[in-house]
């Protein structure tokens, strides 16, 4: 009775055995692929990052470079960077992206026909992470992408260590291209909305990021070499048809979010009084882009408002200021996603001329980068631009100044550039803000978000000791 007891159990185990051995194969959908193809993939990351920065540049980034202000009770745009509203909370817009192109770069180099990903794909990475950690100086990265295999509480790594060690930005920028120009198969990069497939546009990509953010890191490494040899190389953007750039659409899921966002947070934005003085001092004619003559206006005038203010205590009236043009609501194919352009890299050559750290002629690429930055932004360049306040020497200012104060008016709703670039320079010069909840100074780095000490505190912790407990007011190391 004993065996045959043992015998029961024994064919019950073989029975289930029997039952499950097949069961992924058996229940696993053949037409329903387990990995997420690189091209879709790619699609989306792309897409996703230029257009929450795109969003973030317009209700955030244009409030931090005074292109624009906030009528109604925005603490963001008065300097409370803790308690982002409409926008101002970029960190998982960085995170979500470099951990889905870390699947692609991984899929590039373990399955033989997605190696045409891994050079747009590292390209890609050094891009957002230049970004971010623009942004907020010292964050997870080396420990911070690798899914179920890696830790879940990453170590904040120095902003230095993310420019300049093995796999970090400018390592993966050289090895982007490495990677393209070592690629000699035929299978096409697909789902790339930004040069359709051209890998000779990502190698020019990749170059005009060094030019970018080898200037970037100048004030702390001397970058001189580096930099005239990829100026010499004369392969970077240099025309906006090779822009790095993907287009909006006049018909929803693909239009600026502004023309989708409810008329009155449309209408909560307007010009700010830094950005109208500038483009008024310079007769700069992209106002009539950028912006609309003020309702009560008879003439057509353009009039701004100072930024950061209480709106319980200064009664402000919309009319009276001038709303976001057209093209950001009712015409928005006329706008990109900018990840860079041909005038971006005209205006940072200018600047490495300028402060000779390369051997090349600063005022021709100045105005160069001026017409270029006119034609990207639909406006006619006027004949006496240059020769007016907007000239390379203009009377009371330096070529430094007026060539970063073109790159950053150029900058609208390009992320937080225009920021980043008035924290590195100091230029152009930025009013203070009418009620300010950080002492009347300007920010300099944006602060880790609340999540982070919920998520990740040990490592938080240290980094924010590291920043005086997480202040806006402690600069990153490149602009130490």
């Amino acid at each position: 009775m004993k065996n045959i007891k043992h015998l029961f159990i024994f064919l019950g185990l073989l029975a289930l055995v029997s039952c499950t051995k097949d069961f992924e194969d058996i229940n696993t959908n053949p037409n329903s692929p387990s990995a997420v193809q690189p091209s879709l993939l790619l699609r989306q990351v792309i897409y996703d990052f230029g257009e929450n920065m795109s969003y973030e540049g317009f209700v955030a980034g244009d409030l931090l470079s005074q292109h624009r202000t906030a009528l109604d009770f925005n603490l963001f745009d008065r300097h409370a960077l803790k308690s982002p509203q409409l926008g101002g909370n970029p960190w998982p817009v960085f995170y979500t992206n470099l951990r889905d192109n870390e699947i692609i770069l991984n899929q590039s180099r373990t399955v033989e026909i997605f190696s045409v990903y891994e050079g747009p794909a590292l390209i890609l990475k050094a891009y957002m992470t230049a970004g971010l950690t623009d942004l907020f100086g010292d964050v997870p990265y080396f420990e911070a992408f690798n899914g179920v295999n890696g830790t879940v509480s990453p170590a904040y790594d120095l902003q230095e260590d993310i420019y300049l060690d093995e796999n970090g930005i400018l390592d993966n920028l050289n090895k982007g291209i490495a990677a393209i120009e070592a690629y000699s198969d035929v299978i096409p990069l697909e789902g790339d909305i930004l040069f359709n497939g051209d890998l000779s546009a990502w190698v020019r990509f990749a170059n005009s990021l060094k030019i970018k953010h080898l200037l970037r890191i100048s004030g702390q490494v001397d970058v001189s070499a580096e930099l005239q040899t990829v100026f010499d190389g004369d392969n970077y953007i240099t025309s906006n048809v090779q822009n790095a750039i993907f287009n909006f659409t006049n018909t929803d899921p693909n239009s600026f979010r502004l023309a989708q966002l409810r008329v009155g947070d449309f209408n909560n934005f307007v010009l700010s009084e830094t950005m109208g003085d500038i483009l008024t001092d310079l007769n700069d004619t992209r106002i009539k882009t950028f912006f609309r003559p003020f309702s009560n206006s008879s003439t057509g005038e353009f009039n701004g408002l100072i930024n950061g203010i209480d709106p319980s205590e200064m009664s402000v009236t919309l009319s009276d200021y001038s709303l976001a043009g057209p093209s950001f609501r009712e015409d928005t194919s006329s706008l990109d996603a900018n990840f860079i352009t041909a005038w971006e890299v005209q205006f940072a050559l200018a600047e490495a001329a300028a402060r000779n750290l390369i051997v090349a002629d600063a005022q021709n690429l100045y105005d160069t980068g001026v017409a270029l930055a006119f034609e990207y932004w639909n406006t006619e360049l006027p004949l006496d631009y240059l020769i007016g306040n907007a000239a390379f020497n203009a009377p009371g200012t330096t070529p430094v100044q007026q060539i970063v104060t073109q790159k950053w008016i150029a900058n609208v709703i390009n992320g937080y550039e225009g920021w980043i670039e008035y924290r590195r320079t100091g230029f152009p010069e930025l009013g203070t803000i009418s009620a300010s909840f950080n002492n009347d100074l300007i920010p300099v780095r944006m602060p880790y978000p609340a999540e982070e000490d919920a998520l990740n505190n040990e490592n938080y912790t240290i980094a924010a000791a590291a920043t005086d407990d997480n202040s806006i007011n402690v600069k990153v190391w490149w602009n130490e």
